[in-house]
């Protein structure tokens, strides 16, 4: 069986539960649109699945598993917590995790109106989440080098949407992503790092952050991996008070951070331009979101 033929389907969710968490086999199901290396489907009013999908093997799920619950109790934000695991069986041969659900509304689909809270709010979240790692955490896989290591990556994004740039914006790209490779590396402790946050893996409710979702990238080391959210996630004029209540990124790491926001952005810009490409997570409306992201980088945030 493969990733084509795979059909996940509310039935097959209740079949799986019926086998292997009979006593939530009752609750309501509900398909959550969106998701990239798994599909979501509320269950009840309090709980999701979260169901291997696009993810060539289980590590990042299995690694959620692993650290969310050491992780989550001395986080100020709420985040999916893992609850019940499902193993592959004959219905579906690929994992599937029963998480706390994190209510509100993805950034991709909302806006967020009170700018300095969720300033205040991100900072306050990654000042809690970046604290020195175990030496068995997790390291990254396919992120957390230093921007002169993802140099390929970035010539390969600015490629493939430089149509949609005048040459000025070009060159502004380019001045900071060289800025960021010319900055000193991560010299300290390898610390906790979501790796991941974009506009889609964080939740929005009254007009600021309410919830931070998918640990599958969870890795030990450069915090500005996260730090670049700081232009990727929040509203115009908003990062210098992010930085200010942050107080631990030194110059170096602000000018890292400013790089790989450059290369986040011009990612969600591609995705936006390919549509879906096949694939359940890239959707056209990503397009303006790293579009916007792009433009915070380059006048300052």
């Amino acid at each position: 069986m493969t990733d084509a033929t795979i059909e996940i389907t509310e039935d097959l969710v209740r079949d799986l539960l019926r086998e292997q968490h009979s006593d939530l086999a009752g609750l309501v199901i509900r398909e959550v649109a969106g998701g990239w290396g798994n599909q979501m489907w509320r269950l009840g009013d309090e709980l999701v699945v979260r169901m291997q999908r696009m993810d060539p093997t289980p590590a990042l799920q299995l690694k959620e598993r692993r650290w969310l619950p050491v992780l989550a109790p001395n986080l100020p934000l709420p985040v999916p917590t893992p609850v019940r695991f499902g193993e592959p069986s004959e219905h579906f041969p690929k994992h599937w995790t029963v998480m706390t659900w994190v209510p509100g509304e993805p950034l991709d689909h909302a806006t967020i109106s009170r700018g300095t809270h969720a300033a205040r709010t991100l900072a306050d979240f990654l000042r809690a989440l970046h604290v020195e790692a175990p030496a068995d955490a997790p390291i990254a896989i396919d992120r957390g080098a230093h921007p002169r290591d993802c140099a390929d990556g970035f010539e390969s994004f600015l490629k493939a949407i430089h149509a949609a740039l005048d040459d000025i914006v070009a060159a502004g790209v380019r001045d900071v992503w060289a800025d960021a490779v010319a900055a000193p590396g991560w010299d300290g402790w390898p610390v906790w790092v979501h790796g991941d946050l974009h506009p889609a893996n964080v939740v929005v409710s009254g007009g600021t952050l309410s919830g931070i979702v998918d640990f599958g990238d969870l890795f030990a080391g450069d915090p500005a991996w996260d730090l670049a959210a700081a232009w990727v996630l929040l509203p115009e004029g908003t990062a210098a008070r992010f930085f200010e209540r942050y107080a631990r990124a030194d110059e170096a790491a602000i000018r890292r951070a400013r790089g790989l926001a450059v290369l986040k952005s011009l990612f969600l810009m591609l995705m936006g331009q390919n549509g879906d490409r096949g694939l359940p997570g890239g959707k056209p409306h990503w397009g303006p979101v790293g579009r916007a992201a792009l433009d915070r980088v380059l006048n300052g945030g």
